[in-house]
């Protein structure tokens, strides 16, 4: 465990001192975003997002139900009885932008808050405003249902990340007090047995206690997630008490709930090296990326529940993909990848960030989904809060904190786990301090230039990103690297370096057709069009007179890929010939639900048209209309050529 000091740097998931990962985070100081497409995305959280989030959070009451259990208001609690969790999410947003970013006024915002959530806790460490406003006796009868452990566990987080990014211990103080009461209350030979019907409280208590050094927080954590399976949550799949976690085979029930459990689970397996735990994870993990994930890396196919599904059960427009959800999956793949370093994690990471977290927000950072369906009709449009509004402040969290989930170092070793343009500090386990500079035009060019700018031993690993089948190269001081380089890997270069070295590393980011198991039933006949780590899709104003899902895309069309500067903020585009190919007007005028079936029609007879396909996090944010991922395919015999 790290002592207080030693936790004051500022990383998001501190496995510093965890004795059974590989790898050691770095803080979001050490790294600073100058790339063209996640730095004005971070600027935009920031200056646009989290003071328009602030204000909703106040219109909407969340704030005010701080005020009443503080007594500063009367009144009645107002909303769903989680939405304290709102606001600790917005804490822990505002607060890993302040680790990295001087700005007053937001600053000033969060010193407020962290008064109003203090003046609101009990004598005793109690902090819940749906029971101190209206029924404090009624406190921890409900967990199954009211989400008290949940709201705690947001506090906890945005308590480690306000200390971390500031040095102050106002609100850090203010959660110990809460995780103490909680630790007095729960366990055995303690007054309550049982555990939340939400979980995420198990990583923020391994999170604390790695801050404070405090390892009761650890041992709740682990009872936490030791009683899962007996029955003190509901005893069902949605609240994931259907199975002791450790006899757990398959993904089930409400989908954030489960990732956000996995992700615990590996919080407590950094700690204590338990076999079970780690032999569980890994047979979840195996479930859900062979069985159960969307191309985008959204996870969840059921509204009901919002569930995963059996096996393959992954449709297109009744896809739930909540946002959240990605989020986790992300959190998730970040606590895997430091236990063992293996680039699979990463690789889902990358996926689910710029194709089933990124397009949870607008392009002006003000409009949210909270589902994100893979076809659509024109009504599905981003809205700018929700009653149930778990999603905005948690993609403002994840993408406030992205320049700590950039790079790793283990030892002598430094990682690069994503690719953005950044200037990185790295300190060595010998005291040594590595300075890199990445440039890079990442997710659009495959082109990626590292400077080294220290001197001395020390080795390199590069992720290549399970996409890149086309042949990675590197080179060296202009001499070619000779080693083999496999795609879904880190390469590994470990040299003595002069101060000056540079890296140039391309991964070739053809256009190409993704095609699913044929037991995901929906996507039978059809593809997906990716480039590099993008999802693409098909949006109705692309394409005038024609519903994207009439547009068939022969195998032998070359796929162009080009360069629009002027669409939709700056994006590359791709573009093909393909059919339009109608419905049976007969279906239309004379709807039946079966009839003899017929031949195809010749192709001739098929309308020719110019696909345009726009990345997928992109879409919605112009004039409504229908939009689809996967095409309708139509195979020939020969193989599509492809022009980069």
């Amino acid at each position: 465990m790290n002592t207080p000091d030693e936790s004051r740097q500022k990383v998001v998931v501190d496995t510093w001192r965890s004795p059974h990962a590989r790898l050691r985070p770095v803080p979001l100081d050490r790294v600073r975003l100058e790339d063209d497409f996640w730095a004005p995305r971070r600027a935009m959280i920031r200056d646009v997002t989290l003071p328009a989030q602030y204000r909703l959070l106040d219109e909407t009451g969340r704030l005010d139900n701080f005020r009443k259990a503080a007594g500063w208001l009367e009144g009645r609690q107002q909303g769903f009885y989680f939405n304290d969790s709102d606001v600790y999410k917005w804490l822990e947003a505002a607060s890993w932008i302040l680790a990295a970013d001087d700005d007053p006024a937001l600053a000033e915002l969060v010193d407020q808050t962290i008064e109003l959530v203090g003046a609101a806790q009990q004598p005793d460490g109690y902090l819940d405003t749906f029971y101190s406003i209206d029924n404090l006796d009624a406190r921890w009868t409900e967990l199954e249902r009211t989400h008290e452990l949940y709201c705690a566990g947001h506090l906890f987080q945005a308590a480690v990340a306000h200390h971390r990014a500031t040095g102050e211990t106002e609100l850090l103080e203010i959660a110990t007090r809460f995780a103490d009461l909680i630790c007095d209350t729960f366990g055995p030979g303690r007054p309550r047995s049982g555990t939340g019907g939400h979980p995420e409280i198990e990583m923020a208590l391994v999170e604390l206690a790695r801050d404070t050094g405090d390892e009761r927080y650890l041992r709740q954590a682990a009872y936490f997630l030791d009683v899962r399976g007996q029955g003190y949550a509901g005893g069902d799949e949605y609240h994931q008490d259907h199975r002791p976690f450790r006899e757990m085979d398959s993904l089930v029930g409400h989908a954030v709930r489960a990732l956000y459990l996995c992700a615990g689970a590996t919080d407590v397996y950094a700690e204590t090296g338990e076999p079970e735990l780690l032999a569980a994870l890994e047979r979840l993990w195996s479930n859900l990326t062979s069985r159960r994930i969307y191309v985008t890396g959204g996870v969840g196919s059921r509204h009901e529940g919002e569930a995963f599904g059996d096996d393959f059960e992954l449709p297109n427009e009744r896809a739930y993909t909540e946002t959240c959800a990605a989020i986790a999956l992300f959190m998730w793949g970040w606590r895997m990848l430091q236990i063992n370093g293996e680039a699979r994690y990463a690789d889902l990471m990358e996926t689910a960030l710029y194709n089933a977290i990124l397009p949870g927000i607008s392009l002006d950072g003000l409009g949210y989904f909270y589902v994100n369906p893979l076809a659509a009709s024109e009504t599905h449009r981003r809205q700018p809060w929700f009653e149930c509004a778990c999603c905005p402040p948690n993609i403002a969290r994840l993408i406030a904190s992205l320049p700590g989930y950039l790079y790793g170092y283990s030892d002598d070793e430094i990682w690069v786990h994503h690719y953005a343009g950044s200037p990185v500090e790295l300190p060595l386990k010998d005291g040594r301090i590595v300075r890199l500079r990445q440039r890079s035009r990442y997710p659009w060019d495959g082109d990626i230039a590292l400077e080294v700018e220290t001197e001395g031993m020390f080795t390199l690993h590069l992720r290549i990103p399970g996409w890149c089948e086309s042949g990675a190269r590197l080179v060296v001081n202009d001499q070619p690297y000779n080693g083999v380089i496999t795609p879904g890997h880190y390469l590994t270069v470990q040299r003595t370096w002069q101060s000056g070295d540079r890296l140039t590393l391309n991964l070739p980011m053809p256009a190409c057709r993704m095609e699913s198991h044929p037991a995901a039933i929906e996507n039978n006949g059809r593809v997906a069009l990716a480039r590099g780590p993008l999802i693409y899709c098909l949006e109705a104003i692309d394409h005038p007179g024609i519903d994207p899902g009439d547009i068939v895309l022969p195998f032998e069309s070359s796929i162009k890929v080009i360069e629009r500067p002027d669409l939709l903020g700056g994006t590359v585009v791709l573009e093909a010939d393909a059919l339009a190919d109608p419905p049976d007007m007969e279906w239309l005028f004379f709807p039946q639900l079966y009839r003899t079936a017929r031949a195809m029609g010749p192709e001739s007879t098929l309308e020719s048209v110019r696909l345009r396909a726009i990345p997928y996090f992109t879409w919605a944010n112009r004039d409504p209309g229908r939009m689809r991922v996967w095409i309708r395919d139509r195979r020939g015999s020969t193989s599509p050529p492809v022009v980069p």
